[in-house]
C-alpha cells in the first residue's frame, strides 16, 4: 500500500531551471563558459507512471516525486545535454528504507543508458542526499530523458527532488540566445534615422512613456522559463498579448496581435504570479508598464531588440517582508496603510486604498544576447548612472506598477509563487519596432514625459 506523507508546507514549484554551473550561485558575464548545468525538477515530467507529488520539508526544495517503487518512471522532454565531453549526472534523493537504482535512459524506457544513480537509505523520506555519477560519452543537445526506478523489493523506497546534468564540453553554455545581428542592425538603423518630435513648452522633463494594460488571462504557463511546457508553472496573471501561453515566441506574439494594452502597437507579453486572498484569486485592476531611464544622460538609450526577454525578482526568495522591507507592497489611495497582516508580510489598507506593488527591471544590456540561462545574466542594473563594461548598452528602464482592487485584511495574501518576497515579473518584447523606436527617440532620449499614445 502506498504511504501518504503530509507536506509540511507548500513551496514554489519551479518545474525547470536552467542555470550556469558555478561554485556558489550564479555569476555570469560571458557566454564562453566551459561548464554548464541543466537542473530538471522531478515534478516537471511530461509523462509518468506510479508517481505522486508532495512538498519537500526544506526551504527552497519545492516539490518532489514521491512514493517511487520498482518499475515507476518519469519522462522529461527537451533536456539539453550540452556538447560532447564529460557529463556529470546527479540526483537529489531521499530514502527511509530499501535500495536500488534510478536509470536514466534517452529516447524511450528501454533506450540507451545515460547514467545509473545508486539509491540507499538516507535516514528518512525528507533527509536529502545528492548522488552523482559521470560519463564521458553521451548524446548531445536536447534529448528526451526517462528516469526509470529499479528496486530490490516491491515497496516504495525513494523520493526524488531533482536531476542535474553538468556538461564540460567546449561550446557555449546552453540557454544563451544571441541577438539576430542582421535584424538588430536594421532595427538600429531605422531607429537612428528617426527625427525626434519637437518637445513643446511646459512638458515635464522626465524620460518616460508607458503602456497601460488590463488583465488578460491566467495560465500555469511561462514561455520564458518553461517554454513548450503547458501547465508546468505556478499560476501567472498575464497582461498585454492575449495569445500568450507556454508556446509563445516573438513570431507568434507579433502574428497574434490582440492586446489588453494601450497603445495597440504593443503586442508584448507581461506576466506576474497570481495573487490570492485565501483561495480566491485577486486579479489586478490594471498594470502600468513604465519605460524610462535612471541615467543622468539617457540620450544613448536604444529600444529593445525584437524578441528580447528578461525577468525581474526571484520566485525562489521566501523571506519575511515586514513594513519597510525592500520590495514591499504598499497601499495607494486615500488613507494609505492602516496595519499589517498577522504574519507582518502584507499591508492592511484603508477602505478607499488599494494594494499596490512596483517591480523594477535592469536597464543595461550586454548587446549580444536577447536571453540568458537564468533570464537575467544578459542584463544588469546601473549603480553608477551609466552602462559600461560587460553591459554597455542602455535600454529603457522597465517597471511594472500593479494595483489590486482589495484593501486586504489581517489574514493577508499569498502569491502563486509563495510569500510576498517571491514577487517577480516577466517581459517578452513584441512591440512594433517603429512604434517603440519613436517613443524611445521622442520621450526617453529627449527627457520628455509622454503618455500611452507616445505623445507629450
Amino acid at each position: 500500500m502506498r504511504r501518504y506523507r503530509v507536506p509540511l508546507y507548500t513551496l514554489l514549484v519551479n518545474a525547470l531551471v536552467v542555470v550556469l554551473a558555478a561554485a556558489v550561485g550564479l555569476t555570469v558575464s560571458t557566454q564562453r563558459a566551459q561548464a554548464a548545468t541543466v537542473t530538471v525538477q522531478a515534478e516537471s515530467y511530461a509523462a509518468q507512471s506510479g508517481v505522486a507529488l508532495e512538498a519537500t520539508a526544506d526551504l527552497g526544495g519545492g516539490q518532489n516525486a514521491a512514493f517511487l517503487a520498482d518499475g515507476d518512471w518519469m519522462r522529461f522532454d527537451n533536456v539539453d545535454l550540452g556538447s560532447a565531453g564529460r557529463l556529470t549526472v546527479s540526483a537529489r534523493i531521499a530514502s527511509a528504507v530499501g535500495s536500488g537504482t534510478v536509470e536514466l535512459r534517452t529516447g524511450s524506457l528501454t533506450g540507451p543508458l545515460l547514467a545509473v544513480i545508486p539509491v540507499s537509505p538516507t535516514g528518512g523520506w525528507q533527509n536529502w542526499a545528492t548522488r552523482e555519477t559521470e560519463t564521458s560519452s553521451h548524446p548531445t543537445g536536447a534529448q528526451t530523458v526517462f528516469a526509470v526506478v529499479r528496486g530490490t523489493g516491491s515497496g516504495d523506497f525513494v523520493n526524488i527532488n531533482w536531476f542535474s546534468f553538468v556538461t564540460e564540453g567546449g561550446g557555449a553554455a546552453p540557454g544563451w540566445v544571441p541577438v539576430d545581428q542582421a535584424k538588430w542592425d536594421a532595427q538600429l538603423s531605422q531607429f537612428r534615422a528617426m527625427t525626434p518630435a519637437a518637445v513643446p513648452g511646459g512638458v515635464v522633463r522626465v524620460p518616460e512613456f508607458n503602456a497601460t494594460c488590463t488583465y488578460s488571462h491566467s495560465k500555469q504557463d511561462d514561455p520564458i522559463v518553461l517554454p513548450g511546457l503547458p501547465g508546468a508553472s505556478h499560476m501567472h496573471s498575464f497582461f498585454g498579448n492575449k495569445s500568450t501561453d507556454a508556446f509563445s515566441t516573438a513570431q507568434s506574439l507579433l502574428a497574434n496581435r490582440p492586446t489588453s494594452c494601450t497603445p495597440a502597437d504593443d503586442f508584448s507579453a507581461y506576466w506576474i504570479p497570481s495573487l490570492y486572498e485565501g483561495d480566491r484569486a485577486i486579479e489586478a485592476e490594471g498594470m502600468i508598464v513604465y519605460y524610462g531611464s535612471r541615467l543622468p544622460d539617457p540620450s544613448a538609450t536604444v529600444p529593445f531588440p525584437e524578441g528580447f526577454r528578461m525577468i525581474a525578482g526571484d520566485a525562489k526568495v521566501q523571506t519575511p517582508t515586514p513594513a519597510g522591507s525592500t520590495g514591499q507592497y504598499w497601499c495607494s489611495g486615500e488613507g494609505g496603510e492602516t496595519g499589517r497582516s498577522a504574519d507582518g508580510n502584507w499591508p492592511v489598507c484603508a477602505p478607499k486604498a488599494h494594494l499596490t506593488h512596483q517591480l523594477v527591471f535592469p536597464d543595461c544590456w550586454d548587446g549580444k544576447n536577447i536571453d540568458s540561462p537564468d533570464h537575467k545574466s544578459h542584463v544588469a542594473f546601473t549603480y553608477d548612472g551609466r552602462c559600461s563594461g560587460a553591459y554597455p548598452v542602455a535600454i529603457p528602464n522597465l517597471s511594472f506598477v500593479v494595483s489590486y482592487p482589495t484593501s486586504g485584511s489581517s489574514a493577508g495574501f499569498r502569491l502563486a509563487s509563495g510569500m510576498a518576497s517571491s514577487i517577480h515579473g516577466d517581459f517578452f518584447n513584441a512591440w512594433d519596432n517603429a512604434a517603440l523606436g519613436h517613443r524611445v527617440k521622442d520621450c526617453i532620449t529627449q527627457k520628455a514625459k509622454c503618455n500611452s499614445a507616445g505623445t507629450f
